[in-house]
């Protein structure tokens, strides 16, 4: 299968590349200008990587020409900022991808796999675990734009004939995670660490998340690409809750490195518990995580250690 991967340079897309490669796909990767590949591809490797504006048509039309499938990942916008200008969210966002879903009608690509956001788009839990069906009220622009995105994609399924499905991502870890914007808390915690630099907890360490390593993750978007049933969103999760308390424990334990944790006052916007319900996605797609947080900060840790100078 051609597959075009919108946004394949960056941590999540290049683990879903690696992936799709090692599975026999062929990839034309659309990234912005100047963003250059993250590795040097082999051969035998079938890899077109093409850089663009995702707001231009001419540009996604280039990049969506003759594929089978597209692969969605790009946001410019993080959940913690979103909000300060959600114009900009809405505009980069949600104008581009109504345009790429256009440009794919007009193109005839019917096949198109989004990353959502498990940890946004539902908001406050109203019960543990979550599932799909799960009340969505995001609390930021962020969420509410990928909510947006997910609902113009169901409509253009029944206008159309696209064959969307949604993944509703927790909170990937992994090798490639860029930790200078400060998003994720694994690869934050790992790299002041290796560091020895101290780490501010918000509150007293009980906040509990779920936290997923990137090939998992890329193991469900290789499956969702040739999934043909006809449920459309899936949770992409453990299924498991870790406080950061739990997750500082582990780093220290993998990395046999001294935790300097300093706590700071709670902040009354984060969510004291979220963990979603991933038996959806195990059911339907045929997948299951299996990479154990021990393990995956381990991959991590080697990975940051090689690259710190």
């Amino acid at each position: 299968m051609k597959v075009t991967v919108l946004g394949g340079g960056g941590f999540i897309g290049s683990a879903i590349i690696d992936r799709l490669l090692g599975e026999g796909h062929s990839i034309r990767v659309f990234e912005r200008p100047r963003i250059e590949p993250y590795r040097a591809f082999t051969d035998s490797e079938r890899v077109e990587w093409i850089n663009g504006d995702l707001m231009s048509v001419h540009d996604i039309r280039e990049a969506v020409r003759g594929v089978d499938a597209v692969m969605h990942l790009v946001s410019t916008t993080l959940p913690k900022s979103s909000n300060d200008d959600p114009i900009y969210d809405v505009q980069s966002n949600l104008i581009a991808s109504l345009q790429l879903l256009q440009v794919m009608v007009e193109e005839q690509v019917r096949r198109v796999v989004f990353i959502s956001s498990g940890g946004t788009v539902y908001g406050q839990p109203q019960y543990l675990p979550i599932d799909e069906r799960h009340p969505t009220e995001p609390m930021v622009s962020y969420g509410i734009t990928k909510l947006a995105i997910e609902k113009f994609m169901v409509m253009f399924q029944h206008l159309h004939g696209l064959k969307p499905v949604i993944l509703r991502v927790t909170n990937p870890y992994g090798e490639r995670q860029r930790v200078e914007t400060a998003q994720g808390a694994v690869g934050v915690f790992l790299d002041r660490i290796i560091r020895g630099q101290p780490i501010e907890i918000w509150g007293d360490g009980s906040v509990s998340r779920d936290y997923i390593h990137v090939s998992d993750v890329a193991q469900a978007f290789a499956r969702a690409l040739t999934y043909e049933g006809s449920q459309v969103v899936f949770n992409v999760s453990t299924g498991k809750a870790t406080s950061l308390n739990e997750l500082l424990k582990i780093i220290g334990e993998v990395t046999g490195l001294p935790v300097n944790a300093q706590f700071k006052p709670a902040r009354p916007f984060d969510v004291p518990m979220s963990v979603l319900d991933n038996t959806l996605a195990q059911a339907q797609l045929g997948w299951k995580p299996v990479v154990s947080l021990s393990d995956g900060i381990a991959r991590t840790a080697e990975w940051m250690r090689s690259r710190v100078t």
